[in-house]
C-alpha cells in the first residue's frame, strides 16, 4: 500500500513549516510589512501579493504573470521585486510605497479573463494597501480587467481611461540613465559612438533601441525571438547577436532588458564591458555579484533607480511632470555615483542606503 492519507497530510504540513519559517527570516530581514496569498482553483489563479513599504503612501508595483519552477521561487521573485519597489519610488520621490504580484502561470490556461477579474476581487480585499499595473507577462488589456473588480489599479488601456502603457517612458528613462553613467565614466557628454549590446528587445528593449540609436548609439542586439531582432537591424542597423555570445560582446554598455538574474555565476567573467544598465528588474542573482562587478570596475546602475520610468509614468500620467522626474533620476544617479566614489562602496550599496534614509530606516 502507499502512504496514508494522513502522513501525506504531515508531509505537507512539515514541507510548509519550513517554507514559513523561510519566508518570515527572508521578510523579517528585508523589511517587508505584509505578504498576502489567494488561491482560487476554479479560475485558476495562484497569486502571492507582497507589501514592503506603505511608509510613502500606498504599495504600487506591477504584476507578473510567468511560468515558475517551485512556489518558493514565485515568492522570492514577489520579495525581491516589491523591496525594488519601495526603493524605486524612494529615489524617485515619488508618494508611493513598494509591492508586487506574482501570478503563477499555468501549463494551460483556460480563461484568462476569469482568472484576471479573480486577482482584481484578491486586490480589492486588500483596502487599497496595493495597486497594480503591468509587469512581465501582462499588459494594459488585462489592466482593463482587472479594473472591472477594482479601483487599485494603475496602467490600463488609454481607450479606457487609464494611463495606456508605460514601456517607452521607462525606455526613455534608461536611456538617460545611460547617458548618466557614460557622463560618470567614460566623461562623455554624448552617446554618439558608444557602443551598447542590448538583451531582449520586448515592450523596452525596442524603444530602448530606437532612443539608443537617434542617440547616435552603436548597437548589437539579441532575443529569443528571431524578429525581433531582425527589426533592430533592419530599423536601426544594429548587429545580431546569438542568446549566449550577448554576455561577451565587447561595450561600452550591456543593457539588459529581458528577466533578472543575468549577472551570476556563469556570466560575471564573461562581460566585457564598462557599464551594466538596463531595464530587467533583479539583474544580480545575489548581492555578491554586485561586489564582483565593483572588484572587476564595471559600474552597475542599479535597476530600480534606472527603469523607474515605468512607475512614474502610472502615478503621474502627465507628461511635463514625468520629465520632471526623469531629470530627477539622473541627478539621483549624479549623488549616487559621487558618494559612492568617495566611500569606496558599489554604487548598488550607495543607491540601497539613500533609499532606506528615505524611508526612515
Amino acid at each position: 500500500m502507499g502512504r496514508t492519507n494522513t502522513q501525506q497530510v504531515s508531509d505537507l504540513i512539515a514541507r510548509e513549516k519550513k517554507t514559513c519559517l523561510d519566508l518570515f527570516s527572508t521578510a523579517e530581514a528585508q523589511g517587508f510589512g505584509d505578504i498576502h496569498f489567494k488561491s482560487d482553483p476554479a479560475n485558476q489563479l495562484q497569486a502571492i501579493i507582497a507589501i514592503h513599504s506603505t511608509k510613502l503612501g500606498p504599495a504600487a508595483g506591477g504584476c507578473r504573470f510567468r511560468h515558475y519552477a517551485t512556489t518558493d521561487a514565485a515568492i522570492e521573485d514577489a520579495l525581491r521585486l516589491a523591496r525594488g519597489m519601495s526603493y524605486k519610488a524612494a529615489l524617485a520621490g515619488l508618494k508611493s510605497g513598494g509591492g508586487k504580484a506574482v501570478l503563477i502561470l499555468p501549463d494551460k490556461l483556460r480563461d484568462r479573463e476569469a482568472l484576471f477579474e479573480s486577482f482584481g476581487d484578491f486586490i480589492e480585499s486588500l483596502g487599497g494597501r496595493y495597486l497594480t499595473a503591468v509587469d512581465s507577462g501582462t499588459s494594459p488589456l488585462d489592466m482593463d480587467i482587472v479594473a472591472r473588480r477594482t479601483k487599485h489599479v494603475l496602467g490600463a488601456s488609454k481607450s479606457s481611461g487609464g494611463t495606456g502603457d508605460p514601456s517607452p517612458t521607462t525606455a526613455r528613462g534608461v536611456r538617460m540613465g545611460i547617458e548618466a553613467a557614460v557622463r560618470h565614466l567614460l566623461n562623455r557628454d554624448s552617446l554618439e559612438d558608444i557602443h551598447v549590446a542590448i538583451q531582449g528587445l520586448g515592450h523596452v528593449g525596442y524603444p530602448l533601441a530606437r532612443e539608443l540609436h537617434a542617440q547616435g548609439a552603436r548597437l548589437s542586439v539579441t532575443d529569443t525571438h528571431a524578429d525581433h531582432v531582425q527589426r533592430c537591424v533592419d530599423e536601426f542597423n544594429a548587429r545580431p547577436i546569438t542568446l549566449e555570445a550577448i554576455y561577451s560582446v565587447e561595450c561600452d554598455v550591456f543593457a539588459p532588458c529581458a528577466l533578472g538574474a543575468v549577472v551570476n555565476d556563469a556570466t560575471i567573467k564573461r562581460f566585457n564591458t564598462r557599464i551594466i544598465a538596463g531595464a530587467a528588474n533583479n539583474q544580480l542573482e545575489y548581492e555578491r555579484h554586485g561586489n564582483l562587478l565593483h572588484e572587476r570596475q564595471i559600474l552597475y546602475v542599479p535597476d530600480y533607480v534606472i527603469n523607474s520610468g515605468g512607475l512614474i509614468h502610472v502615478l503621474l500620467n502627465n507628461p511635463s511632470e514625468c520629465e520632471s522626474r526623469l531629470s530627477h533620476m539622473t541627478e539621483t544617479l549624479a549623488e549616487m555615483f559621487e558618494q559612492a566614489d568617495q566611500s569606496g562602496i558599489p554604487p548598488f550599496r550607495q543607491a540601497a542606503i539613500m533609499a532606506e534614509n528615505i524611508l526612515g530606516r
